[in-house]
């Protein structure tokens, strides 16, 4: 038939559902046009009828019906690279730790968020064109609070952003944030199990800790790094899972909310007595930054053995430690002796 073509799969496309395969190659064709295409057998995959979640293998053959003129099937969409200015450009690169053909790891500046959103016109996204260097833009593969910093691993390949995702998916990663909390956390060292859901309390939309049935199951291992008598506590933490805001809102429940966390920062403790401050907000400053910072991830690499990086704590985070009098040493193995 004229119009028909035969696009091969490549290797870094093995694996990919069918239906994103399209949305990536003809962003043009709606959903329920291509399950229409595929009931009647007009796409095919190495000649045989397939569903839109079919998982596609190097060197297939994906047969593409002519869709008329409205839709270009011709080659994939082109997107042009965003402008990026010099200083970005020396920002973004003065981020790198580490980075190789497969991933670039960055240590994220506290501030900067993430993604664009209302208001967000500035974001860490929105810059990653001045990391392709003539290859892929660099792509996401988890994510950091706008003022939490940090370790964040970009992926440079479809395939490594895939295998990336999925090992944040199953959990098969670590973790493990450093924060100084207001007051100390009582046991030294622990679990907080709080379940929890979107709410709407100060400031807006924030997350709650539940007993609903449908909330989110949410889990943190924390252990006491160092402590400033009853005032403050340095903090390390391990998220069991992945949810949104979850260190923030776990160390609030417990009545030891983070410094500089304006958001989530309450009292009296709910869980323990703690030897903290009678008023928490009365220990932050009004343009006090969060001291919550991705210090380390480890997760397997997506071509070879497994991926460390370590991320040196920004200079406000420091600063607080040294003000506290607490320990100038790192011991990013505090997780290391727990059962």
């Amino acid at each position: 038939m004229s119009g028909v073509l035969q696009k091969t799969v490549t290797a870094d496309e093995a694996d990919m559902r069918l239906d994103r395969w399209f949305k990536q190659h003809f962003p043009t064709l709606n959903h329920g046009r291509l399950e229409k295409l595929l009931r009647t057998g007009q796409i095919r995959v190495d000649g045989g009828r397939v569903k839109a979640n079919a998982r596609l293998v190097a060197g297939q053959m994906v047969r593409v019906p002519p869709l008329g003129d409205d839709t270009d099937m011709a080659a994939p969409s082109i997107r042009r690279p965003k402008e990026v200015s010099e200083h970005d450009k020396k920002e973004l690169k003065q981020m790198i730790l580490f980075q190789d053909d497969w991933v670039i790891v960055l240590n994220k500046p506290p501030g900067l968020a993430v993604q664009g959103g209302t208001k967000t016109d500035r974001h860490l996204d929105g810059l990653l064109d001045a990391l392709a260097e003539g290859g892929e833009r660099p792509r996401l593969t988890h994510r950091l609070d706008k003022d939490t910093s940090g370790v964040l691993v970009l992926a440079r390949t479809v395939m490594a952003a895939r295998r990336l995702t999925e090992a944040f998916r199953e959990r098969d990663s670590r973790k493990d944030y450093w924060a100084i909390t207001i007051g100390v956390p009582l046991p030294m060292q622990g679990d907080i199990k709080a379940a929890l859901t979107k709410g709407v309390g100060r400031g807006g939309e924030r997350m709650m800790v539940t007993d609903d049935e449908e909330g989110k199951s949410a889990v943190t291992s924390y252990a006491v790094i160092d402590n400033a008598a009853r005032v403050a506590a340095w903090v390390g933490l391990r998220p069991i899972t992945g949810r949104t805001h979850q260190l923030r809102v776990h160390l609030a429940e417990i009545g030891t909310p983070i410094l500089g966390d304006d958001k989530y920062t309450v009292a009296p403790p709910k869980w323990h007595d703690i030897d903290g401050p009678e008023n928490p907000e009365s220990f932050m400053r009004a343009d006090m930054p969060l001291h919550l910072h991705a210090r380390r991830i480890l997760l397997p690499h997506p071509n070879r053995g497994s991926l460390k990086a370590v991320a040196p704590a920004p200079v406000h985070f420091t600063r607080s430690l040294k003000d506290l009098g607490l320990s100038a040493e790192r011991p990013d193995d505090v997780f290391d002796d727990m059962p």
